[in-house]
């Protein structure tokens, strides 16, 4: 450990206010009872073809992460609830920095090693991982029905 700069107590602060003004601010509409189907248009892939598309459930997924549903979410977009858990995860790493000045060294190495090419990669990977989890779903819902 190390005593952390103002400029990463600076980037810590804004990643966990960014998280938790993030979820929080999703928790309250929700209490608020906003309709997030008048943001986002039905699916135009699912109503053509009848089956799922790769972001189909996200908003769901990351409403019920945003309510305390963590399995929930896993289960309705396993994609989505696995970039919100690594949002809370940043956020939850980051307090410290921002709030303690303290500065893991472990993060240097990490984000030192890690490629933006590889981040994309693992998205995508994600991504498709999800998007077959859904798929899955869709057609045994229409095998068995």
């Amino acid at each position: 450990m190390r005593r952390a700069s103002s400029r990463e107590r600076v980037a810590g602060a804004v990643i966990s206010l960014s998280v938790v003004v993030l979820f929080g601010g999703l928790w309250g509409l929700q209490k608020l009872h906003f309709d997030f189907g008048r943001v986002f248009d039905p699916c135009g892939f699912k109503q053509r073809t009848g089956y799922p598309c790769p972001a189909c459930g996200m908003t769901t997924s990351v409403l019920a992460f945003a309510r305390g549903e963590v399995f929930r979410a896993f289960y309705v977009q396993p994609a989505a609830a696995l970039v919100c858990t690594t949002l809370v995860a940043a956020a939850f790493l980051a307090f410290p920095i921002a709030v303690f000045g303290v500065y893991f060294r472990a993060l240097d190495r990490i984000l030192g090693e890690v490629k933006i090419v590889y981040l994309v990669l693992g998205l995508l990977v994600i991504l498709a991982a999800g998007w077959a989890v859904t798929l899955a779903r869709a057609f045994a819902a229409r095998a068995s029905g």
